[in-house]
């Protein structure tokens, strides 16, 4: 079964990101999906050929885990983002849990904003380790270089040039401003 892309057009007209700019975002996510499913196809014909001792099969098997969180990291970038946000309630579990790992939402906000702006592409997530129940602020280095194993991603902001280099040049803080005033608090709650 092929991945289909999602449609992220109702975020058109999100305030400080340009039309121009969530197009072409949302035409290299159907780029990632498309090459999830053509490495997947691969991998399995190579499989089914009894061909996986080759060169071939070792790095379409790398390159398939840049594709697939390619494709998962934009799908919940853009979930989390909304053109009608709210604060994050100060009842919530995750407020409760922000303040008890790293003393209060505004050093989180500070841990979280030092990561984005930090030299370098990538993503910054808020995840949840649920085995200690723990949350981290982590750099995820490329898609699939830096992820805590069995974390739960919460909160999910790419940096990447091409999530902000249309609208704000090399300005990333700007752009960091606009996407912290865009979360759907509700959607990051609802993934802990």
């Amino acid at each position: 079964m092929d991945y289909a892309p999602k449609d992220y057009t109702s975020l058109l007209g999100l305030p400080g990101l340009s039309e121009n700019l969530l197009k072409t975002h949302f035409t290299l996510y159907q780029g990632y999906v498309t090459n999830t499913n053509k490495l997947a196809m691969l991998l399995a014909e190579l499989l089914a050929q009894g061909k996986t001792a080759t060169p071939e099969y070792a790095e379409l098997s790398r390159r398939f885990g840049w594709e697939f969180n390619g494709m998962r990291l934009h799908e919940l970038y853009f979930e989390n983002l909304t053109k009608t946000p709210s604060a994050l309630a100060s009842s919530s579990a995750l407020s409760a849990k922000i303040a008890r790992d790293f003393g209060a939402f505004e050093n989180w906000l500070a841990d979280f904003k030092a990561k984005g702006t930090m030299r370098g592409i990538g993503w910054v997530i808020l995840c949840h380790d649920k085995t200690a129940d723990r949350l981290f602020n982590v750099w995820i280095n490329e898609h699939d270089v830096g992820h805590l194993a069995g974390a739960t991603p919460l909160l999910v902001m790419d940096v990447f040039e091409h999530a902000f280099l249309v609208d704000y040049g090399t300005k990333r803080i700007d752009y960091i401003e606009v996407f912290l005033k865009s979360i759907d608090w509700a959607k990051v709650e609802a993934r802990l």
